[in-house]
């Protein structure tokens, strides 16, 4: 293994992020009423704002999936709305 290789492979994903950013999270959920509002008030809990969620529903209308953009400011802030946000009931997961 050449020294390179091996420099390369000491560096963590965590290095790779730069903070503050604007970050583009995104949840799948069931679609029901206020499910996107509930995602939204678990975000301002971390990152105070006022944002406006964009929606896209499954072909079906059983799922839907909620994005919301903001500004983050480490890791683990958004390891923490990852966590939080997954604990609503009728979040399937977050991406």
């Amino acid at each position: 293994m050449s020294d390179k290789q091996a420099d390369n492979e000491l560096i963590s994903h965590d290095d790779l992020w730069q903070f503050p950013c604007q970050y583009l999270f995104k949840a799948m959920a069931l679609s029901k009423e206020g499910v996107e509002d509930e995602i939204v008030a678990v975000i301002q809990k971390f990152v105070p704002g006022d944002y406006t969620p964009k929606l896209n529903a499954s072909k079906k209308g059983n799922y839907v999936a909620v994005s919301v953009t903001f500004q983050a400011s480490s890791k683990q802030q958004l390891d923490e709305i990852y966590l939080a946000v997954n604990a609503i009931e009728s979040v399937k997961f977050c991406l």
